[in-house]
Formats: structure tokens, sequence, C-alpha cells
């Protein structure tokens, strides 16, 4: 099974991605971005993680709007090594639900496709 998202295109993308399955056995495509350099935008959701190990998944808003996400966030990004992005999906909460106890199904990256 594979989750819809709305495709913005190629400029966004930072040049790989992983595969990784989530709780449901859903497969999502999450784009790499740099741990210290990565800007939220509002529809997308976020995976900071410590190599394979999800620490936090959530998005702009969440951030905004629970003030647990953003302490978590925070302690999250002490100890992460790697933030992951997933283009804007259909259904934010089950995403970001499958997402928290998520596996990377393959540590072979994939190039980013051309606009």
């Amino acid at each position: 099974m594979t989750v819809k998202t709305r495709s913005r295109g190629a400029g966004k993308r930072s040049g790989w991605s992983m595969d990784w399955q989530g709780r449901s056995g859903a497969h999502y495509r999450l784009f790499a971005e740099g741990l210290d350099s990565f800007a939220m935008t509002p529809d997308d959701l976020y995976v900071i993680a410590k190599g394979s190990h999800v620490l936090w998944v959530g998005s702009a808003d969440d951030l905004v709007a629970d003030p647990s996400s953003r302490v978590r966030f925070r302690l999250a990004l002490d100890c992460a090594t790697q933030v992951y992005r997933l283009d804007a999906p259909v259904n934010h909460h089950a995403a970001s639900w499958d997402l928290e106890e998520a596996m990377p199904t393959s540590l072979a990256t994939l190039p980013a496709q051309a606009a």
C-alpha cells in the first residue's frame, strides 16, 4: 500500500530519498533535509530521526498548536542525526501516527526525479 501525497514537483526535493514502512505496512517516500538548515512548511510532515529510530513526527502546525509537541521536537533535535520530509500527505494525522514507529525498508538512496 502506498500513501497518497500531493506532489509539488522536483524543485523542492533535496537530492535523495528513502522508502520507509509505517506501522500499518504502508510505504512512504521520505526526502532527506539538512538537519542544520531545514525549514518547515505548513503542508508537509517531518520525521526527525536518530539513525533508523524515529524521535518525532509532525508539522509546523503541530509546533504552533501543541506545546507538548514543541517540547518533544526540541528534545529530538538535540540528538537527531537526520530529518526527512513527506510531501503534503492527504491524511496528515494518519500518516503522522503511522510514521511514529516507521522503519527504513532499504538503506539504498534513490536519485531525485528530474523536473
